[in-house]
C-alpha cells in the first residue's frame, strides 16, 4: 500500500509538479526540496553564443535543460537581443534532451528537429550516432558545473563541440524550505528521496551535513528507499556512501515508477 508514504524529490516546488501530480494520484506525500541555486553568468552569455555561432557556425544546437533555454532567451529578451538569437538558433538543427526542454524552446519559437528516446547525455550521443554527424559542428549552452562526457563522447564520434557556460550551481541557501522534512526526517517518518541530478546530490548533503554527523545522516538514510533518476546521479551518490536504485528510464516518472515498486514489495 502505498497510502501514507511520504516522499521527497531534490527539485523546487516549481519544478516538481509532474512529482506532485504522480504523488497524490498514489496519496502519496510529495516534499519537494529545493538543492541547488543557478548563479547566471550575466548578459555576456548572449554575446558569448553569438559570437561563437558567427564564428565556429556550428551545424546543431542542444539543450540539454529547460533551464538553460529560459535563461539563455529571457537574458536575450532583456538586452533587446531576442530576434537574434532566435534566428540563430533557428539557422541550426536543433536537438533537445527531452520533452520538457522540448517545450521550452517551443515557446520561445524554436522548432525541435531531434530528441533521443533516452533522455540524458547518454541519449544525445546515441542520437548523433545515428544521424551521421561526423565532421559536423555543435554549440551546448549549459551549465558550468557540467562534467565532460558528452563532449569527449561527441568528440570520439568525430563532432567538434563549442560549449557555452550559461550558468554555476550552488547548494541551495534559503533552507527555510527544508524545515518540515527536516522534522519528518528526524521522526524516521521519510519513506524514500529520488534523486535528480549530480549537482542536487552534493546540494542536498552539504544542507543536511549541517544538522546531521555524517555517520547519523547515512545511518537514517539506510532505512529510506532512495532513487537515483540516472548514472551521472548514481556517481555522486557513491561517493556518500549510501544504498540506491538506479531508474532504467531517465525521468521523474521512471525513478517514481521505481520508488513506487520498491515501497510496494
Amino acid at each position: 500500500m502505498l497510502d501514507g508514504k511520504t516522499i521527497a524529490i531534490t527539485r523546487s516546488k516549481d519544478d516538481s509538479l509532474e512529482f506532485i501530480k504522480l504523488s497524490e494520484k498514489h496519496n502519496i506525500t510529495p516534499i519537494p526540496l529545493p538543492t541547488i541555486e543557478l548563479v547566471s553568468k550575466g548578459e555576456k552569455i548572449v554575446d558569448e553564443f553569438l559570437d561563437s555561432a558567427k564564428q565556429q557556425n556550428p551545424d546543431y544546437s542542444v539543450f540539454l535543460s529547460s533551464k538553460a533555454v529560459k535563461l539563455l532567451f529571457n537574458t536575450a529578451k532583456k538586452i533587446g537581443k531576442f530576434e537574434e538569437l532566435q534566428l540563430t538558433v533557428a539557422n541550426t538543427i536543433v536537438m533537445s534532451v527531452g520533452p520538457k526542454t522540448t517545450t521550452s524552446l517551443n515557446m520561445y519559437g524554436i522548432k525541435v528537429n531531434h530528441e533521443p528516446e533516452n533522455h540524458s547525455s547518454i541519449g544525445v550521443g546515441e542520437e548523433f550516432s545515428q544521424i551521421n554527424a561526423v565532421g559536423k559542428k555543435v554549440i551546448i549552452p549549459r551549465s558550468g558545473a557540467a562534467n565532460s562526457f558528452l563532449r569527449e563522447l561527441l568528440n570520439k564520434i568525430g563532432i567538434t563541440v563549442i560549449e557555452i557556460h550559461l550558468y554555476d550551481v550552488c547548494s541551495f541557501r534559503d533552507t527555510t524550505q527544508w524545515n518540515g522534512f527536516r522534522e519528518l526526517f528526524s521522526q524516521r517518518q521519510v519513506d524514500g528521496v529520488i534523486f535528480t541530478s549530480a549537482s542536487s546530490v552534493r546540494g542536498f548533503f552539504e544542507i543536511m551535513l549541517k544538522d546531521y554527523e555524517k555517520s547519523i545522516l547515512i545511518d537514517y538514510l539506510s532505512k529510506l528507499f532512495l532513487v537515483s533518476i540516472g548514472p551521472f546521479t548514481s556517481e555522486e551518490l557513491k561517493k556518500f556512501d549510501v544504498s540506491y536504485d538506479v531508474s532504467d528510464i531517465h525521468t521523474v516518472s521512471g525513478a517514481f515508477n521505481l520508488m513506487k515498486t520498491k515501497l510496494t514489495e
